[in-house]
């Protein structure tokens, strides 16, 4: 046992010692958190296997617990990959929630942050009128948002399109995990390549949008994840231009588009002059998702078209 270990017995003892760290260490939180307080106490209750939802009252009772030899060497390890390393936690913990479910995760795929969750919680109204038989979740990753989907739409079928394999491999992990193999589909396809002949109902894409600005300014964390699933292109909008293009062939009648842009946003008007698309009014944070029906993609087909 190292010193530290030795020296600190408690739950608060380590959530102590790794709110200093954190400090010192001067990190970033982006991925679940954003200070070093939370940070440190998602982490050690994450490594003890305590529940995460408890009011801070309710967390407070587990403080004075001492732990066992094992679990304050699990801690402190974590501790390390955390402050020296910059790795971010959900990559250490492999475990990384998203519209209150939690999933797997490692360095294969982006940490699931998206403001999609709120969308999905509120069946993406006030765009849906009906509930979707097929949809699509285009740039899926580890699947989060496609199993989010499912369960949200449990008479639903669901593509979950990546290029990446190596992200897929981490979408089938979740996709058996939640017994959702009959009903979400890993399919690899660049875009939509590899879909001729499919048709949705929903189309929800949220596909790499960070700008060259962005990606050269990136702190440590965002360093860990894979550049594919982040840059595209001088504005962050290569992709979105590529999507328009040639998603009206896969939308049924009366089907809707969501891509989601984040920072980019402000970089859509001078890529895509005056295309009219609606912007979802976010509550709970996050800004830049785009809703489209086909209709409305249909009237502007010379526009896009011109793209």
């Amino acid at each position: 046992m190292n010193q530290v270990c030795a020296d600190l017995e408690t739950v608060a003892d380590y959530v102590r010692y790794a709110i200093t760290q954190f400090n010192q260490y001067d990190l970033y939180y982006g991925h679940g958190t954003d200070n070093a307080w939370e940070e440190a106490q998602r982490l050690v209750f994450t490594a003890l296997a305590l529940p995460l939802d408890l009011e801070q009252e309710e967390c407070k009772l587990f403080y004075p617990c001492k732990l066992t030899q094992a679990e304050r060497t699990i801690i402190n390890d974590w501790i390390d990959k955390r402050a020296q390393d910059a790795t971010p936690l959900p990559y250490i913990a492999q475990q990384a929630w998203f519209a209150g479910m939690p999933f797997y995760v490692d360095e294969r795929v982006l940490i699931p942050r998206s403001p999609f969750a709120e969308l999905i919680n509120k069946g993406f109204a006030p765009f849906l009128d009906s509930s979707p038989s097929n949809i699509l979740d285009m740039c899926t990753g580890g699947g989060c948002i496609a199993i989010a989907l499912a369960a949200h739409y449990p008479d639903a079928q669901i593509d979950a399109v990546d290029i990446d394999t190596n992200a897929l491999a981490v979408a089938s992990i979740n996709i058996q995990e939640y017994q959702l193999d009959h009903r979400v589909f890993p399919l690899q396809s660049d875009l939509f390549d590899n879909l001729k002949g499919q048709g949705y109902d929903l189309l929800v894409v949220n596909p790499p949008y960070v700008d060259a600005e962005d990606m050269n300014d990136l702190p440590q964390e965002y360093l860990h994840e894979p550049e594919l699933a982040l840059a595209s292109g001088e504005d962050g909008l290569d992709l979105t231009q590529k999507l328009l293009t040639q998603v009206l062939d896969f939308m049924n009648d009366d089907a809707w588009l969501f891509v989601e842009v984040g920072n980019s946003e402000v970089n859509f008007n001078q890529r895509f002059g005056d295309l009219e698309v609606t912007w979802c009014s976010l509550e709970q944070g996050g800004s830049g998702i785009f809703a489209v029906n086909k209709q409305q993609l249909l009237a502007q087909q010379e526009k896009i078209s011109n793209l």
